[in-house]
């Protein structure tokens, strides 16, 4: 028998399988990871890689157990009592009675578990035969971030940072190789792996990073991400100070790339509702910047991207510096930028990252979603944040998402009554701009 402890009788009855099963779990397309829902009818490939199928940890009595994506206790053949208790409520998040088999929390997140283990027939004042609370410390832990995103890992790391630092475990970051070209040598004390790499049998407690748009039960984070912020909600399933934080980048060359002032900007998105799709917007701010002698760089890695019969183009006037380029080129530009002009996107994450002004424009997301900066740019005059409201599922697969005016005139206001002049507002607020040459 397997178990999954819950909150209800009911999900403990529904849970029960053979204990050769896999442990129930969330659908891979319910983590944003860059790709599209996976079909129903075809088993998707696992966002992350799965913990390993014995429990990690051993026990007294043949018993096993670690923290591998929720609380796992691999019980023998011998009738046992078993509860969960959450040391930091106190509260007791699950107790079952079973012959032998496995024991998995409902809970992916991370959760300070107590395990206690009786025979079947102890008395209720006895000691438990096994009891371990969960400490990290020295311990390998392994946090597994998504691959083909930017921005989403840029945001998600210092809660990594804290994880380690506040319970001094031996900790695995797994992600993306182009990323971990960024952060490696930044941060000596972690090791950094891609998803190949991993080894699962190796770790004492595993937490996935995601954005879990169908998590209505809070199986894989505590609360909605929605409702807390694209980075901070690492902070919530990690259990630390949800406090916002900029990342350590690493550069093999960190000298400025030309020797002039200069802006970079980021016009491009993977969807049509994060474009800022006011009809002159860009050209206007392009020239606004070269009329007060900046030179203007794009850094997107492509000069031109669409869907059927929308494009967008690099902005006239601006120096193209777009194509498949290393991250860490596009940091240095960012890092010795006078400012920057983007959108909700990775680029935006990396600008604020390296602490360059960051002018950010966006009506699709509330801005609560992103980082905070003196210089971001809505209209709450017109359609906003739909992005943030847990009525709206995003749909990836639509370049031409707009959940609330789609194939209306109001399609994409959200974006398209932000006007150029709103955005020449917030540049003047950048402290020394325009004071080239004074």
């Amino acid at each position: 028998m397997q178990l999954s402890s819950g909150a209800s009788p009911l999900e403990q009855t529904a849970a029960c399988a053979p204990a050769s099963s896999a442990s129930p779990d969330l659908p891979a397309s319910s983590v944003q990871a860059g790709g599209a829902p996976a079909n129903a009818a075809t088993p998707p490939k696992p966002a992350f890689t799965p913990p390993a199928p014995p429990a990690t940890q051993t026990g007294p009595h043949g018993i096993r157990f670690d923290f591998n994506d929720g609380c796992r206790v691999a019980l023998p053949e011998g009738g046992w009592r078993v509860r969960l208790r959450d040391l930091d409520t106190g509260n007791v998040i699950f107790e079952t009675e079973l012959d032998a088999g496995l024991v998995v929390s409902s809970k992916k997140y991370y959760v300070r578990f107590s395990i206690e283990v009786w025979r079947r027939e102890a008395a209720p004042d006895e000691a438990p035969v096994f009891a371990h609370h969960y400490c990290a410390e020295g311990r390998p832990v392994l946090i597994q971030f998504p691959v083909g995103t930017i921005g989403d890992v840029v945001g998600w790391l210092p809660y990594a940072v804290k994880f380690q630092r506040k319970h001094r475990c031996r900790l695995t970051c797994a992600m993306s190789d182009k990323l971990i070209a960024l952060f490696a040598k930044a941060y000596p004390e972690i090791e950094f792996v891609t998803p190949e790499a991993v080894h699962p049998q190796q770790y004492y407690a595993t937490y996935n990073l995601g954005l879990f748009f169908d998590d209505h039960e809070c199986v894989r984070q505590p609360c909605d991400f929605r409702l807390v912020g694209l980075h901070r909600t690492a902070g919530y399933l990690l259990g630390v100070d949800p406090a916002e934080e900029r990342p350590l980048l690493a550069l093999d060359d960190d000298s400025p790339p030309i020797d002039e002032p200069y802006a970079v900007i980021a016009v491009q998105s993977s969807t049509q509702a994060k474009y800022w799709n006011h009809p002159t917007g860009w050209r206007e701010i392009v020239a606004f910047l070269k009329a007060h002698r900046y030179r203007v760089i794009c850094i997107d890695q492509k000069a031109t991207h669409g869907f059927g019969y929308v494009w967008n183009h690099i902005p006239y006037g601006a120096q193209d510096e777009t194509g498949d380029r290393p991250l860490q080129e596009r940091v240095r530009w960012l890092r010795h930028a006078s400012l920057f002009v983007g959108l909700s996107s990775g680029l935006s994450w990396l600008a604020w990252a390296v602490g360059t002004p960051t002018v950010l424009i966006s009506g699709f997301t509330h801005e609560t979603n992103e980082f905070a900066t003196p210089f971001r740019v809505i209209n709450y005059h017109a359609c906003n944040s739909c992005w943030n409201d847990v009525r709206h599922r995003f749909d990836h697969q639509d370049f031409f998402w707009c959940p609330r005016h789609k194939d209306t005139p109001r399609q994409f206001e959200c974006t398209r009554l932000i006007t150029p002049e709103q955005v020449k507002t917030a540049l003047r607020r950048i402290p020394a701009f325009g004071q080239l040459g004074r």
